[in-house]
């Protein structure tokens, strides 16, 4: 009926990789081409659906879970999925993949050096981590499990947002997941 493939977008990668600036171009893209999108940013879904969840390592996989299950609602009525979260456990990312089919679910690695992320600190976040005012910050004192194989791996630091959109579009149509362009 929407005359696309739905798909699982999953972006993953530390805090300030810049996931949510990709996510949102890769969104504003596929909308312009005529593709039925839903963007599930992490800070956007804290602040609702999973606000009664903090950071330790069991709200972590909760916060997964819950988005995970969203998301494969969003895939069944035929949409594009953008999930744009640190995600930094791949058991959890494993588990979202294999409540869709093998084709519906793309990992999107966001990778950028930690030192890099540290500068870029769009929230603060980095500097009250290392000061001890947030305890379990993915990166800082709890760990950030890279994706081993992702379909897509974004350089952060190498590329700018329109190069790196430019390569999760290119995958997209590469799967038939993209039909429309300009």
């Amino acid at each position: 009926m929407k005359g696309q493939k739905p798909a699982i977008l999953w972006m993953t990668g530390l805090s300030g990789a810049g996931k949510s600036t990709i996510a949102n171009r890769v969104e504003e893209r596929l909308w312009r081409y005529g593709h039925h999108t839903i963007l599930l940013d992490g800070d956007n879904l804290r602040f609702g659906l999973n606000s009664d969840l903090a950071f330790t390592d069991a709200d972590r996989v909760e916060n997964i879970r819950r988005t995970a299950e969203v998301a494969k609602l969003m895939l069944e009525a035929g949409l594009i999925v953008i999930c744009s979260l640190i995600s930094p456990f791949r058991r959890e990312r494993m588990l979202a993949r294999q409540r869709v089919g093998p084709d519906e679910f793309l990992e999107v690695f966001v990778d950028a050096p930690l030192e890099l992320c540290q500068r870029r600190d769009p929230k603060g976040l980095y500097a009250r981590a290392l000061t001890g005012q947030i305890p379990n910050f993915t990166g800082i004192s709890s760990p950030y499990e890279p994706p081993e194989a992702p379909e897509v791996h974004l350089r952060t630091d190498a590329h700018d947002v329109d190069a790196l959109s430019d390569q999760v579009l290119d995958v997209l149509r590469r799967k038939g997941i993209m039909t429309r362009t300009p």
